[in-house]
C-alpha cells in the first residue's frame, strides 16, 4: 500500500521538499567557503570542472551563443539542472528512501572532487561542497518526514488503510488488541484529520520548505557578504598610482575617423571582451604575488610586485583578439597597455638554445603555449599591470597578465600569470591544445563592417560604409569595398597607431534603391589579401570576408 499512498500525495510536495533541500545546503555551503576556503565556492568549483570538463565543441557552442555572457549561461544552466536534480531527490527519498539522500551526497562528491582538483586547492578546499552536502541531507529528511502527519505518536502516511481519500487512519490498538476510539470533541463528534493533499498540511508544509529555502538564500548572501579577501583586493586595487611610463604610447592624428557608430578607437575596459576559463576572477593580492621564470634556462628568475613596479614601464597599444571570434564579430578590443617586456625577463634566465615554448601559468592553473621566438623579438610583449590609464581590472587579470601582439589570446594573453615556464613544445602542451586548437595561434588578416548598422534605415545617395580591419604585427596597406557583385573599390584608410593595432577605415557610396550586399576586405603591409574562404574557429581562428545585406529606399 505505500506505494498506492505516494501516488495519491503526488510528486510537487516532494519536488518541492527536495528543491528547498538543496538550495539550503547550496547556501550553507557558500557561508561555509567565505569562511574556510573562499576559492572553494560549490557552484564556482562545479562550474570550473564543467568548463574543464566540457568538450570543445561546447565551448564553441557557449561563446557562439552567448559571447561574453557564456559564463553567466553557464552558472543559470547549473542552476536549472540543479533544481531538476533536487526535484527528484525528493521525490526518491519520499517514494524510494533513502535514495534521495544518495543523489544529494553525491551531488557533494562532485563537489568535493572539484575543489580538490583545483589549481589553487587549500587543504580546506573539500569542506564547503562537503559540508552543503550534509546540510542538504540533513533538510531532505526533516522535510520528508513533515510530509507526514503524527498519530499516536508515531509518523504515518496520511491516507487511510481503507484507500479512501481524506479516510483517517486507524487508531494504535490499545492493550488487549481492543482498538481505542477517537476522542470526541465538544458535542461527541471525532475530530477529523487535518484537511489536505493527502493528508497533508499543505500550507504549513510550504512554510517549512519555504522557510528553509530562505535560510539557504540568505547564508549564500551572507557568504558574499563574507568574501572580504576579494573586497580586500578590490580596494587595494583602487589605491594603486602605477608608475609613470619611461616612454608613453603615441597616437597619430588622423587615427580616428569621424563616422558615427564606427568602432571607438580605444575599448572600455568595461567593455572589452573577456573569454577565460575562469569562472569567477581569481583575487589576487599583489603583495604576495611573484612571477618565477624556470624551465630550461640557465638561471631561474623571481621577480615581486614592487619589484616589477621598480622596473622601467612602458607604454604601448595592442589590439587583443580572441580565436573564437567569428568573421566580424565582436570578441575584439584595443587598449593602451602599461608593463614591463617579457624579452628584458628572459635575458635574465637565459634560456637554452634548445628551448622553443614559454609555458604560462595562470594562478589557477590555465596555461598558454608561447613561442619562445615571438617573446624574444623586437614586438611590445609584456608583462601587463595597467590598462587605459588605470590597473589591470579583476576580469582583465589584474595584478599581472601578458600581452603579446600577433598571437591570439588562447596562446599568449594569460591572466593573472605567476609562471613562465621554458620549454620545448614537442615536451609540453597547454589547456587549449590539449583540447584540439593549434599549438601556435598566429593572428589571422581580418576586416570588419561597423557602418551601416545590421536593420539601419537607408536613403538612396552618398552612405558612409565603415569599419576596423587588423593585422597583427604586420599591418595594413590597403581595404576595398564590394557593392554587391561589382569591383572591388579602395576605402580610406585611417593613420595606423602601430602594426600591432587595428586601423580605421570608410568608404563613400553612392547607393542606389534596393537590397544590396556589401562585403570588406583587408590587405596585409606584407601584401597577403585576405581570404574569401569560409572557416570555423576550429582549429586556428574564422576565415572570410564579412559582408552586410542593407535595404535603401
Amino acid at each position: 500500500m505505500p506505494q498506492t499512498r505516494h501516488r495519491r500525495r503526488g510528486w510537487v510536495l516532494p519536488a518541492a521538499a527536495g528543491v528547498a533541500s538543496v538550495v539550503f545546503g547550496a547556501g550553507i555551503g557558500e557561508l561555509a567557503a567565505a569562511i574556510l576556503a573562499p576559492p572553494s565556492s560549490p557552484f564556482v568549483v562545479v562550474g570550473s570542472l564543467l568548463i574543464d570538463l566540457a568538450p570543445p565543441w561546447a565551448k564553441d557552442a557557449a561563446i557562439a551563443l552567448f559571447g561574453t555572457a557564456d559564463k553567466a549561461a553557464l552558472l543559470v544552466g547549473i542552476a536549472l539542472v540543479l533544481i531538476a536534480v533536487a526535484g527528484a531527490a525528493g521525490v526518491l527519498e519520499d517514494r524510494w528512501p533513502p535514495f534521495g539522500q544518495v543523489l544529494i551526497g553525491a551531488l557533494g562528491v562532485v563537489g568535493v572532487v572539484a575543489a580538490l582538483t583545483r589549481a589553487n586547492a587549500t587543504m580546506l578546499a573539500f569542506a564547503p561542497p562537503a559540508i552543503a552536502a550534509i546540510a542538504g541531507v540533513l533538510a531532505l529528511q526533516v522535510l520528508v518526514r513533515r510530509l507526514r502527519v503524527r498519530e499516536g505518536g508515531r509518523v504515518a502516511d496520511a491516507p487511510g488503510a481503507s484507500g479512501r481519500p481524506g479516510a483517517a487512519t486507524s487508531p494504535r490498538p490499545a492493550e488487549g488488541g481492543a482498538a481505542t476510539s477517537p476522542r470526541p470533541a465538544e458535542g461527541g463528534a471525532a475530530t477529523s484529520p487535518r484537511p489536505a493533499e493527502g493528508g497533508i498540511d499543505r500550507r504549513r508544509f510550504l512554510g517549512w520548505a519555504g522557510g528553509a529555502a530562505a535560510i539557504g538564500a540568505l547564508a549564500a548572501l551572507g557568504g558574499y557578504a563574507m568574501q572580504a579577501g576579494s573586497r580586500a583586493v578590490t580596494a587595494i586595487r583602487e589605491t594603486i598610482t602605477l608608475p609613470r611610463p619611461t616612454n608613453t604610447a603615441t597616437i597619430p592624428a588622423g587615427a580616428q575617423l569621424d563616422v558615427d557608430g564606427i568602432t571607438p578607437l580605444f575599448t572600455p575596459n568595461a567593455r572589452f571582451y573577456r573569454i577565460d576559463t575562469a569562472l569567477a576572477a581569481p583575487a589576487v593580492d599583489p603583495s604576495s604575488w611573484s612571477l618565477r621564470i624556470h624551465g630550461m634556462v640557465e638561471r631561474e628568475v623571481t621577480i615581486a610586485w614592487e619589484e616589477l613596479l621598480a622596473l622601467p614601464l612602458e607604454e604601448s597599444t595592442t589590439t587583443l583578439a580572441c580565436v573564437s571570434n567569428e568573421v566580424g564579430g565582436g570578441l575584439i578590443g584595443n587598449a593602451v597597455w602599461l608593463g614591463y617586456p617579457i624579452r628584458e625577463l628572459l635575458r635574465r634566465a637565459r634560456p637554452g638554445a634548445d628551448a622553443d615554448m614559454v609555458l604560462s601559468r595562470s594562478v589557477d592553473g590555465f596555461t598558454a603555449s608561447t613561442p619562445l621566438s615571438v617573446l624574444e623579438d623586437d614586438r611590445n610583449a609584456i608583462l601587463a599591470v595597467g590598462m587605459n590609464g588605470e590597473p589591470l581590472p579583476a576580469e582583465h587579470g589584474f595584478p599581472v597578465r601578458m600581452v603579446v601582439p600577433g598571437l591570439y589570446g588562447y596562446v599568449s594573453a594569460t591572466k593573472w600569470v605567476v609562471d613562465l615556464e621554458v620549454t620545448r613544445f614537442d615536451a609540453a602542451t597547454a589547456y587549449w591544445t590539449d583540447r584540439g586548437w593549434s599549438a601556435r595561434g598566429p593572428v589571422k588578416l581580418s576586416s570588419r563592417i561597423d557602418v551601416p548598422r545590421v536593420g539601419q534605415a537607408l536613403a538612396s545617395g552618398p552612405i558612409t560604409v565603415a569599419g576596423v580591419a587588423w593585422h597583427q604585427h604586420v599591418g595594413i596597406s590597403a581595404v576595398d569595398v564590394q557593392v554587391d557583385d561589382g569591383p572591388w573599390q579602395p576605402a580610406e584608410l585611417a593613420t595606423a597607431i602601430s602594426t600591432d593595432t587595428w586601423v580605421q577605415w570608410r568608404y563613400e557610396w553612392d547607393a542606389a534603391r534596393g537590397n544590396h550586399t556589401i562585403r570588406v576586405r583587408a590587405t596585409g603591409a606584407d601584401g597577403e589579401v585576405q581570404t574569401s574562404k569560409r572557416q570555423g574557429v576550429v582549429p586556428d581562428g574564422a576565415t572570410g570576408l564579412h559582408e552586410r545585406s542593407v535595404s535603401v529606399s
